[in-house]
């Protein structure tokens, strides 16, 4: 046991940055110090912020607070470190999202009432407001609402400005992706909207991190590094939110680099539009959910508004199949199938993330998901809770994607709530395609960690109105198991399980057939689907055990 846990924490720090390493023992030692004595000015900007409200209202109408699905208040003080809430919770408490949610304008004094309730209850650098990623979202969250009030407090002022001394001294170089991104956007936005050496000193800082990071975060094909469709809308986001913040401000250190932050956002729209299911909505692939990040549509129309447009991702095959059409984030290693009558079919042959930064990966190697008659029908099973419980690392599972498990493992050794040691690597995909068919194939070696050393191999037969999926197992086991996660809403006939029927939504005159071939068993099992964070739905997974190392599964629909 302890030589497994030894290779497990070796097959984890080596894909490490030294950079991360070395801010990780640095950062175990260093302490905050902040001068408390300093007073701050607002910088003149050409105009106030202006923005729609990306994200759902998190203050009530009773004065509690929602995050995660899970109420909560302020009626103590201690409230902000509750020791009886999760971290990630506290987290959110502490980002002040309300300030800039849908509807804010008409909550300006509640809203004036919790900044000075943080201030006043949130000494400098105690407690979880005073960590980096929470004070990296609430500065940004301050400035947009300061920029839009006739009269800023002083107080208010000064605070903002301790907490950008604060956020400077601890930037996330341990972590780095999209926590060292957010770090960068807040000092630039504290150093946009302060006035005086200090201010122009994390604004230059910021924009430094950011020269670095925005090509190393943002692929050729426009997805974000991480390979979370959720993360990806985030930093989109964030993106807009720059070019937002040079228009507003007018200063030329930030008019400089909008043409360049301009195209990562064009490119950035074009793979979120092909990440998204017919319904409008993201892919659950990685850590992903809703609500969490803009909606798809809100991200559109803010960079409409920036002078922003989305494309579309290059066919594959620009001449060949007119019925079903495949475009290939080549990049990013995910594959999108269009068929007719808004179906549309998303596959996974992806690495897990960057090796140095797989925390929001999931062992998801080589599944899909798919949407029939613009309704979801195959699901990933999403994401509604953090941490480094059975019920995180379940969802991390391959147990909980639309793909096949081996032995009982998953493909990528998960552990903790945000590590990673063995992971499956891709092959190179195969496509090929005729007047009415598309073929994608692919495999990985996420198994080869076991005794067996068994690789996966996996294709996808796309027709107008069918796909087969046929799966292969080389190498030696002892068993393997497909598994196909319905979305809730579909019902499913119950009579002839080895070629039974699905029905969107339950009752519809479109039936789907889903058959298998060369199967030992085809077993419902009771399993949640996590649209949300502190959301699990109950939905059905059907779960094919293989008979011999193949297995071929057809899915029909009418038309």
């Amino acid at each position: 046991m302890l030589l497994r846990k030894m290779l497990r924490l070796f097959h984890t720090v080596r894909h490490l940055k030294t950079e991360q390493l070395i801010y990780r023992l640095y950062y175990r030692f260093a302490k905050v110090r902040i001068t408390e004595s300093r007073e701050y000015a607002q910088r003149p900007w050409l105009s106030a912020w202006s923005s729609p409200g990306l994200l759902p209202a998190r203050m009530l109408v009773n004065g509690n607070l929602v995050f995660l699905g899970e109420q909560g208040d302020l009626k103590v003080k201690d409230s902000w470190n509750d020791p009886h809430k999760s971290k990630l919770w506290l987290y959110n408490l502490h980002y002040l999202d309300d300030l800039n949610a849908v509807g804010a304008e008409l909550r300006r004094h509640e809203h004036k009432n919790l900044i000075e309730r943080w201030i006043a209850e949130n000494p400098p650098a105690i407690g979880n407001g005073w960590e980096p990623y929470p004070l990296s979202l609430r500065i940004v969250n301050l400035v947009k609402w300061f920029s839009r009030q006739e009269i800023i407090e002083p107080t208010w002022l000064n605070n903002l400005g301790l907490q950008a001394q604060a956020l400077y001294k601890q930037l996330e170089f341990h972590i780095l992706g999209n926590h060292l991104f957010a770090n960068a956007k807040a000092l630039v936005f504290a150093g946009a909207f302060l006035d005086g050496e200090e201010a122009q000193k994390w604004l230059q800082k910021g924009l430094q991190i950011l020269d670095r990071e925005i090509p190393e975060q943002f692929l050729p094909d426009g997805g974000h590094f991480e390979l979370s469709p959720m993360y990806h809308a985030i930093l989109l986001g964030d993106m807009c939110d720059l070019l937002n913040l040079a228009e507003c401000s007018g200063l030329s250190e930030l008019t400089k680099p909008v043409s360049g932050w301009r195209e990562v956002v064009n490119r950035g729209l074009t793979w979120l539009t092909a990440m998204s299911h017919p319904d409008g909505g993201i892919a659950f692939f990685n850590d992903a959910a809703f609500d969490i990040a803009p909606d798809p549509k809100a991200i559109k129309s803010y960079a409409a508004s920036l002078g922003c447009k989305a494309g579309q991702a290059p066919l594959k095959y620009p001449r060949g199949a007119q019925k079903v059409s495949l475009r290939w984030l080549e990049n990013s290693g995910y594959c999108r199938v269009e068929m007719p009558d808004d179906g549309v079919a998303l596959l996974d042959m992806a690495r897990i993330g960057p090796d140095y930064l797989p925390g929001h990966g999931h062992a998801d190697t080589l599944s899909f998901e798919l949407s029939l008659f613009g309704r979801r029908v195959f699901v990933n099973s999403g994401t509604s809770q953090y941490g480094e419980d059975a019920e995180r690392q379940r969802q991390r599972s391959t147990a909980a994607h639309n793909t096949v498990v081996v032995d009982g493992e998953a493909s990528s050794e998960m552990w903790g709530g945000f590590r990673v040691a063995c992971r499956a690597y891709p092959s190179t995909p195969f496509f090929d395609e005729s007047i009415e068919s598309v073929v994608v194939a692919a495999s990985h070696d996420g198994y080869k960690r076991l005794r067996g050393k068994a690789i996966h191999q996996r294709s996808w037969i796309f027709t107008p109105r069918s796909l087969v999926i046929h799966d292969l197992i080389t190498g030696n086991f002892e068993s393997a198991e497909a598994r196909f996660h319905l979305h809730p809403d579909v019902g499913i006939d119950r009579r002839h399980l080895s070629d039974c029927q699905l029905f969107l939504p339950p009752g519809s005159e479109k039936p789907i057939n889903f058959g298998v071939h060369e199967a030992e068993s085809l077993e419902l099992v009771d399993s949640t689907w996590h649209p949300k964070f502190g959301v699990s739905v109950p939905n059905i997974c059907i779960a094919v055990k293989f008979k011999g190392n193949a297995l071929t599964t057809r899915i029909e629909w009418a038309e």
